[in-house]
């Protein structure tokens, strides 16, 4: 199956064309996007990767799609460019979570906590357990009992958010290679999402909401 994952979710966006099946996987390239480009950069970064491996869009099997927590104007640029795709090439789309992507690279399969800037002093954070995972939004003082008090690994991207916690580990990874990973499984064993109903995982609200409700 090929197959492309966008992430516009962090600072930094990639997409990350690959392809593979139950008992392979191979990325062909990965491309990184400057944050406050998606909206002029995403579809041509996607038409030039596809073009350098001799792939035209209707080669494409399927769509992965990072769905947050993250930049709100970020989420909504990437989701809407895979939207369209999958509108027009008929394509199926997996889904996976900024944390769920973390936890992966991280290796960490049990009793850890996955840790994203929220800001605010504020982090994303998904329990990870033998019983599944939650996401949450939880103040840094909060993740840290946590994580305390259940004996759970703090992993994190940002060594900034890293050094807030003790005992943590800063996981370095290209986020949409991971997401294509996950996502290759979940498209293979039909856990796909309609292309009306991919929404964003926000987790709060947006900027502009939280203002809103601050000035009531």
């Amino acid at each position: 199956m090929l197959l492309l994952a966008v992430d516009t979710s962090g600072r930094q966006g990639s997409i990350t064309l690959a392809r593979g099946d139950q008992d392979r996987f191979e990325v062909f390239e990965s491309a990184s996007i400057q944050g406050g480009t998606f909206s002029a950069e995403l579809i041509p970064q996607i038409s030039d990767l596809l073009v350098r491996h001799n792939f035209g869009a209707q080669d494409l099997e399927g769509l992965v799609a990072v769905t947050g927590p993250g930049s709100f104007t970020g989420l909504r640029v990437g989701l809407t460019a895979v939207k369209g795709l999958a509108e027009v090439l008929k394509l199926p789309i997996a889904t996976v979570t900024s944390l769920e992507v973390l936890i992966a690279a991280s290796g960490v399969a049990n009793a850890v906590l996955a840790v994203l800037d929220a800001g605010r002093g504020e982090v994303y954070a998904a329990l990870q357990g033998e019983a599944g995972r939650e996401e949450l939004l939880l103040s840094v003082a909060e993740a840290a009992d946590l994580a305390r008090s259940r004996n759970l690994r703090i992993v994190t991207g940002d060594a900034n958010l890293t050094a807030k916690f003790e005992q943590s580990q800063v996981v370095t990874y290209r986020s949409s290679e991971v997401a294509a990973r996950l996502g290759l499984k979940k498209l293979l064993d039909g856990d796909t999402v309609d292309v009306m109903a991919l929404d964003a995982n926000y987790v709060r609200k947006s900027e502009a909401e939280y203002m809103q409700k601050l000035k009531r």
